[in-house]
């Protein structure tokens, strides 16, 4: 919620907010949630990405290291290197902008979609400012949910030793340590952070909702046809299982099995979370050179490596020529058969390994002028990551071990892999590795300070101009189809992205406590701009308007309204480069024949520009004088996102039958020439012969900006703190309700209801809390509720439940940790899904495999124990 008092440090010293540019004025109008130290601390939480996803305005869908590979829908497949992303609202892993201490990291996944916070040390972060209200205005791009700011402990002084011990359940283990040290003098402040955090894989074997066979708990049977021994396919069509037990080298056709389809479940030999291990440093320091100067630096570098074993997600089944020794004929033909097999007996099972490296670092000056602040500030990141897949099938070197006619050399595919040539087995292994690269340069030039003295305080001014370049670039080395591996950049990708920007904010106390009124104890506005310039795509200029009202004291009115957009990311603007046009005949219940002939276009549109949205919100905050600790808060917030970039191209069989629902890529009765000049392009593709002069329809299947979507919906928070039985008492609730989430997909089309379905948020999450403490010690009881909804990829819609758990916290303080300067041990206790929870089940299939839960509304870690130890000295 938005704050009561004006913000500032320990020291009393006036600070900028998250939403604002002002020093110690706030975001006006806008909902803010902070998560201080102790807040963190009483959590249970060892990572920034379950700190955030408690909060009840996260989805959690999008990338991170438990959607990978289990779903590539709210961007999930962008990331190739299980990094983990915030995705405020649902809208989006991109239209969440992070902060680290005020500045952009460097981006993760394919194109740059989303910041890693994996990569942030928890030990190092004194609060976490979640702004949930559209920000474009203040910080530029991708701020449409909302901007999370991560302040890190710039000011700490002593030395902090944080070691850590945690399970699930006995099946996946946790270490974390860290160190923290903080020095002052007369003239300036240094700290030093490190934290080294690991943590064991989670195997699917250890939890019997994980699997691709969900008959036991009411849903189908998804196991791959891909089994050890395998299915071969007859010349004919039909299928005939190969039998087990056997090794392929004396096996006849009396021996197989007419009409049986071997099966194996990919799923259940995968881990369900990789380990990972993680290295982060940090630095920061500020110095006084002369009275009112001061120059600052930080540093922050981090590297991740992960390892886990996947779920063999490419299958495919294989040609056996009739030259092959072991060549088994089903039917008598003499032809070559198709075998559908399994390769884990003799390569093991799919490892994904890769790691990734990051750093950010900024210097500055600033002078202070009376009360005006001027700063200069400049800034690098960069991002490195690398992914490997590994125990692949090169299906050019097997084409050639099949064809061979020496038995000693020869790969045998009809048996279980006990009779297979090591050296044989050596050769057919592939691999598939990428290497991608995000670099950010920034420069900044900011003034802030009181403009005018009003009655009701300082009209206050924040203004300044900025300087972003941005590249990415994309790397693949490829040992799947051909004889010797093939490395090469990705093709087509933009060069650097240059980004140039002004902006200003302003803030206006009309009444306040020297004028304060009957009715008005309080009335601020705020108004806020910013025009940016991309080379890749032109300018765009966002506003907004803040305003906030206090009646009576205790008492504040809210409101906020603004634009917001998020940029393309880099492999969105491949345009042309990737595009591919053909001849296609689709259903259609509105041709006499019940089939047109159309042509297809697909792969990206040229011109691709930003997303768009338009937000507000109002609300209220209540802290009654009367009843000391009772805060209330309560926001209404309503998000317009247009103009949002994608592709329906899945859906192309349907276009025609789902008019209502395409209507802004299909285009009828096209001009002619319009027809002829796509039948024209270079690789046209058009396998039916169709002439031009019968095609009857255009369909656009091309990614760009296609979809809009409005969500409406209600935070609110609840808390009250007293005196009891000689200690603290402290209680509270959070959550957030969404009345709808309206989504067209095309232009023109009919909006679906898409709230409270699978791959979107919930209607409803909710966060309490219950707490009591008396000197060093504390205990937290959080309850997490997350609601039911609809799961529409099965047929009929089935209904989720909703998920419950339970976290506790203890904490005692030892000695001198229990006084005010926290010097000492402090011990701390925490049982996270208290109960040992299972998510609901839920009938989850994809291209390639299947799962009984969510991954984006529930996890499979259950109860998680953890021990702490800190110490101060």
């Amino acid at each position: 919620a938005a704050q009561l008092d004006e913000p500032a440090n320990a020291a009393g010293e006036a600070i900028v907010v998250t939403g604002s540019r002002i020093r110690g004025a706030g975001p006006v109008g806008s909902p803010i949630v902070t998560l201080d130290r102790a807040a963190i601390e009483k959590s249970g939480y060892a990572t920034v990405q379950q700190l955030l996803a408690s909060l009840p305005q996260n989805f959690g869908g999008g990338p991170t290291e438990t959607t990978l590979g289990a779903t590539t829908r709210n961007g999930a497949g962008s990331d190739a290197t299980y990094g983990s992303s915030i995705n405020l609202r649902g809208l989006g892993p991109s239209s969440t902008l992070v902060l680290v201490d005020g500045m952009r990291p460097p981006l993760g996944g394919t194109g740059g979609v989303f910041a890693d916070i994996s990569l942030i040390p928890v030990s190092a972060i004194e609060r976490i400012e979640v702004l949930t209200d559209g920000a474009s205005a203040i910080y530029g791009a991708d701020a449409v949910a909302g901007v999370v700011n991560v302040r890190l402990r710039n000011n700490f002084e002593g030395a902090e030793t944080m070691l850590r011990a945690g399970t699930a359940d006995a099946d996946m283990s946790e270490m974390q340590f860290g160190q923290l040290l903080g020095k002052s003098w007369g003239g300036g402040h240094v700290v030093l952070a490190y934290q080294f955090s690991q943590r064991g894989a989670l195997s699917a074997a250890k939890r019997p909702y994980a699997r691709e066979d969900l008959r036991q708990f009411g849903g189908s049977d998804y196991r791959s046809l891909y089994g050890s021994p395998g299915t071969i396919t007859a010349a004919d069509g039909r299928v005939f299982g190969i039998p087990a037990g056997q090794d392929g080298t004396a096996l006849t056709a009396v021996d197989l099995l007419p009409g049986v389809q071997n099966r194996r479940d990919n799923r259940a030999n995968s881990d369900l979370l990789p380990r990972q291990r993680v290295h982060s440093f940090y630095a920061g320091g500020e110095i006084a050179i002369t009275e009112g100067l001061s120059i600052h630096a930080k540093l922050l570098a981090a590297e991740r490596r992960y390892r886990m074993t996947g779920n063999s997600e490419f299958l495919r089944r294989f040609s056996v020529p009739v030259s092959n020794p072991y060549y088994v004929d089903p039917i008598g033909t003499q032809e070559p058969v198709r075998v559908a097999y399994s390769f884990v007996n003799e390569l093991g099972p799919q490892i994904n390994t890769g790691r990734v490296r990051a750093i950010s670092a900024s210097a500055g000056l600033e002078q202070q002028f009376g009360e005006w602040r001027l700063e200069l500030t400049g800034g690098y990141g960069r991002q490195k990551g690398r992914a490997n897949t590994l125990n692949l099938v090169n299906s050019a070197r097997l084409a050639a071990a099949l064809a061979d006619t020496n038995p000693l050399t020869a790969f045998n595919i009809f048996g279980d892999g006990r009779a297979n040539n090591p050296a044989t087995i050596e050769s057919i292994r592939g691999s598939y590795g990428t290497i991608d690269t995000y670099d950010n340069w920034s420069a900044a030039l900011r003034v802030d300070g009181p403009l005018a003295r009003l009655p009701a305080g300082n009209m206050r001014l924040a203004a300044g101009i900025e300087y972003r370049r941005e590249a990415y670039d994309y790397f693949t080395i490829l040992d799947l189809s051909s004889a010797v591996p093939i490395a090469a950049p990705f093709a087509g990708l933009p060069g650097p992205r240059h980004v140039k920007s002004i902006y200003g904010e302003l803030m206006v106390p009309i009444f306040g406590p020297d004028n304060r009124t009957a009715g008005v104890e309080r009335l601020d506005v705020s108004l806020a701009g910013r025009l940016e310039d991309y080379n890749q795509f032109g300018r765009t200029a966002n506003p907004k308007l803040g305003v906030r009202w206090d009646p009576v004291h205790g008492v504040a009115i809210r409101g906020s309204f603004g634009t917001s957009f998020r940029a393309p990311h880099f492999d969105e603007l491949l345009g042309s480069s990737l595009s591919s046009f053909r001849a296609l005949r689709l259903d259609d219940p509105a041709s006499p024949t019940g089939t047109s002939n159309v042509v297809g276009l697909f792969g990206y549109a040229p011109d691709i520009g930003p997303e768009k949205a338009t937000s507000w919100t109002v609300g209220v905050d209540i802290a009654p004088p009367r009843i000391e600790g009772l805060k209330a808060s309560l926001t209404y917030y309503n998000v317009n996102y247009k103009d949002r970039i994608g592709s329906v191209s899945e859906d192309y069989l349907r276009f025609l039958v789902s008019r209502d629902l395409f209507a802004g890529v299909i285009t009828d009765n096209p001009p002619l020439e319009l027809v002829q000049s796509y039948f024209a392009m270079p690789g046209f593709i058009n396998p039916l012969g169709i002439a031009p002069s019968e095609v009857v329809a255009i369909i656009d299947g091309r990614t760009r900006n296609l979809s809009a979507e409005n969500q409406r919906g209600l935070d609110f928070e609840l808390s009250y703190a007293s005196e009891f039985a000689g200690g603290t008492f402290d209680a509270g609730v959070t959550g957030t309700h969404i009345f709808s989430i309206k989504r067209t997909l095309t232009e023109g089309a009919r909006g679906t209801e898409v709230v409270g379905l699978y791959a979107s948020p919930v209607k409803w999450r909710v966060r309490g809390r219950l707490g009591w403490s008396k000197g060093g010690f504390s205990a937290s009881t959080f309850i997490n509720y997350t609601g039911g909804y609809k799961n529409q990829l099965v047929t009929p819609t089935a209904r989720v439940s909703p998920w419950t758990t339970v976290d506790l916290t203890v904490v005692q303080a030892i000695g001198a940790a229990a006084g005010e300067d926290g010097r000492g041990l402090q011990l701390a206790l925490s049982l996270i899904n208290l109960l040992d929870r299972d998510p609901p089940f839920a009938e989850i299939p994809s291209f390639s495999s299947a799962l009984g839960y969510d991954p984006e509304k529930a996890n499979p870690l259950g109860r998680i124990v953890s021990v702490q130890a800190r110490i101060r000295w």
